[in-house]
């Protein structure tokens, strides 16, 4: 019988702090803000962090939980069986490509304000398949300094290519952040940023992030917010202090217009006596990913669709039952489902809810 497959934490170096609210939510770590503010989940991609001096060789691809403690990464597995794995009608489109990245990230202070190029920039610029459209489901919020958590998204002021890199070339951040919009953010809002979209997550912000699987960040701020300096690459990715303005779309929205396009709202797809299931993200709204919200108090039949997913547990606990084995889950585990997954039982602990979030690769037709 094939079963979805466990996968250990696999925390990610970055330049912001954060992390805190992961292991509180994990009951695990030692519960302090740092510079592992992230875990990529179901992962088949190598983080970009070459400036960083201790990287190790395959950070940020994921690392299944096996019976005897041996090492396995995901993608090796992937490589090794890829119809089982991801399906033929998928491999038959994207190639042996998973095809999305999901996160959960913690941030304790705000991330620099940064773009990531859209499918045709990422084609240009990068030689890639994969721009670096995303989304955020806000999990958990916490209030830091007295300021509220929240979000920057898009331009709210006409700006030009040449204003905007003048602005960067002064590093005037206060100046940029004037020209973006500025949402306050509560647990359970869904946010879409595509590609060419400036944005930035502000302090106090817990959230699934799901995005296409590539690391592709343009950022137009030099220092941390520490005030160190970053290398160069941090910046521009390679590109160059010039090119890397052409990642950004420069369009003005009023504040109605923004919320009109990115922010999403759930539709309930089932709707039973013990178990819910809800749309937050769907391919109408981006073709590079959907995500759905799998809420069970008692026992849910999980009937797989054929496709392979990553399934991240946002709260609650309970186990899959898969024929004659058990899987125990949590809040904070991560399992990835491979396509030919057999149909199983979803059971939450009793007196509790489980909260699964089903994050789907691209879509297919």
């Amino acid at each position: 019988m094939i079963t979805p497959l466990k996968m250990k934490e696999n925390r990610v170096w970055r330049l912001y702090y954060g992390g805190k609210l992961i292991d509180e939510m994990r009951k695990s770590g030692n519960g302090e803000d740092a510079n592992f503010p992230e875990d990529w989940l179901a992962s088949v991609v190598v983080a970009d962090n070459p400036d960083r001096a201790d990287k190790p060789e395959k950070e940020g691809l994921s690392k299944i939980e096996t019976e005897d403690g041996s090492e396995l990464y995901l993608k090796d597995l992937i490589d090794s069986d890829p119809e089982t794995y991801l399906g033929k009608e998928h491999i038959e489109k994207f190639g042996v490509n998973f095809g999305v990245l999901t996160k959960f990230l913690d941030s304790a202070e705000r991330l620099p304000i940064q773009v990531h190029p859209t499918k045709d920039a990422a084609k240009r610029l990068f030689n890639s398949d994969y721009g670096k459209t995303e989304s955020w489901y806000i999990l958990n919020s916490r209030v830091i300094d007295g300021e509220e958590p929240y979000i920057l998204l898009g331009f709210k002021r006409e700006v030009t290519a040449e204003k905007w890199k003048e602005l960067f070339d002064k590093q005037d951040i206060a100046e940029m952040q004037e020209y973006m919009h500025k949402i306050v953010v509560k647990p359970g809002d869904v946010f879409l940023i595509t590609g060419g979209t400036p944005h930035a997550i502000g302090s106090g912000c817990m959230l699934l992030e799901v995005q296409e699987p590539t690391d592709y960040t343009i950022s137009v701020e030099k220092c941390d917010m520490r005030g160190t300096l970053m290398p160069d690459h941090l910046c521009h990715m390679g590109l160059g202090f010039e090119k890397m303005f052409e990642c950004f779309t420069y369009e003005a929205l009023s504040i109605e217009e923004l919320m009109n396009r990115y922010y999403l709202k759930a539709t309930t797809l089932e709707d039973g006596a013990k178990a819910k299931k809800e749309s937050l993200i769907t391919y109408d709204d981006t073709t590079c990913f959907a995500l759905n919200r799998i809420t069970v108090e008692g026992e849910y039949e999980r009937k797989t669709a054929g496709r392979a997913c990553c399934l991240a547990v946002a709260r609650g606990s309970g186990k899959f039952v898969c024929g004659e084995k058990e899987i125990q889950i949590k809040a904070g585990d991560c399992l990835f489902e491979p396509a030919k997954t057999d149909s199983y039982l979803v059971k939450a602990n009793d007196s509790d809810i489980l909260e699964i979030l089903e994050c789907m690769p691209p879509q297919i037709n």
